[in-house]
């Protein structure tokens, strides 16, 4: 139920963040190129395949190997490390070409999987209702403001990679595409932007059974839930996510060490709020320096919970059962 990020661009059977795989059964690893936070996971492809095969070689159970290659400016695996480069989702959409974004979609889950990775934190199927969204807008992440184009292009990406077997995740739910401000850096309210209309991309994917998993966003709706944002909202994730759009598949949380949720609520409430709203995996990513045990006191902690009565075994175990669903074991 976790997805970690660790520093370093090798690993070896001492490396901390191969502990974990091996004794204490972290399910999942998160690829990132952020050296200004010592994040630094991406140099070269033969790099990058090695340090993939020591993480994966260490695992009992197959582990989730994740990255966010999007396309354009968010591309972890760019040309400066010598992949090839890529373009954004909008300006595919504007070229709203299917079969054309098969191809690219198809290049980029081929580089993904020489290298190991099974699972792409992608597409974004946020509506660009506000182009000047620092996080979605500005960064050219959304297809369209339209959803039937919106879901067209998301399916094209998901199917190519599908072929090569490379898992997607839907983000942000229940819709990123319309805010103001940055959830990287704090709470942010989408109660005054927010349309319904957002939700259309997410229903019509999980109706066409191409939802692997959907990534949850760190967003305040009151309209939604008065108390919490989506990530930690029952109301939003249990409610309409499953109970509404029908989705059975894993939900990701964003990262939980970003702003909106580590400065509001802190990491244990957080986490607990977390999978009683129905998150199956919980995403650590900014994570450097790397905390030796941090592993193993969250996996304590959710016990807790559970022997606590905070969080029913049951709970625990339909999580478990979506995850090996989508490993396939």
């Amino acid at each position: 139920m976790l997805l970690v990020g660790f520093p370093g661009s090798t690993a070896d059977a001492h490396s901390q963040v191969v502990v974990d795989i091996r004794d204490h059964g972290l399910g999942g690893v998160i690829l990132y190129d952020f050296p200004a936070v010592t994040i630094d996971n991406i140099r070269s492809p033969a790099q990058l395949k090695a340090l993939v095969a020591t993480l994966r070689a260490a695992a009992r159970i197959p582990l989730l190997v994740s990255t966010d290659e999007e396309g354009g400016e968010v591309a972890r695996l760019g040309p400066d490390h010598g992949f090839p480069a890529t373009v954004s989702a909008q300006w595919l959409g504007q070229r709203n070409d299917v079969a054309y974004t098969h191809a690219r979609a198809h290049a980029m889950a081929a580089t993904l999987h020489d290298m190991g990775i099974n699972q792409n934190l992608a597409p974004v199927v946020d509506l660009n209702r506000n182009p000047n969204n620092p996080v979605i807008g500005k960064l050219m992440r959304s297809f369209s403001a339209n959803p039937t184009i919106v879901t067209t292009q998301a399916i094209a990406f998901i199917e190519a990679h599908h072929q090569l077997g490379v898992h997607c995740a839907l983000k942000h739910f229940p819709g990123h595409g319309s805010s103001t401000a940055d959830s990287h850096v704090g709470v942010v309210d989408v109660t005054k932007t927010w349309s319904s209309v957002e939700l259309e991309p997410f229903r019509r994917i999980i109706a066409a059974g191409q939802a692997d998993a959907i990534m949850t966003a760190h967003i305040f709706n009151a309209h939604l839930d008065p108390t919490y944002p989506a990530t930690l909202s029952k109301a939003t994730i249990t409610g309409i996510l499953r109970e509404q759009l029908g989705f059975s598949g894993v939900v990701i949380s964003d990262d939980m060490q970003m702003g909106a949720i580590r400065k509001a609520y802190g990491f244990e409430t957080a986490v607990l709020r977390a999978i009683d709203a129905g998150v199956d995996i919980l995403t650590i990513g900014n994570n450097s320096p790397y905390v030796p045990g941090m592993v193993g006191s969250t996996v304590d902690m959710i016990e807790g919970f559970v022997t606590s009565g905070r969080l029913s075994a049951a709970r625990i175990d339909a999580s478990w059962q979506r995850i090996r669903r989508l490993k396939g074991i």
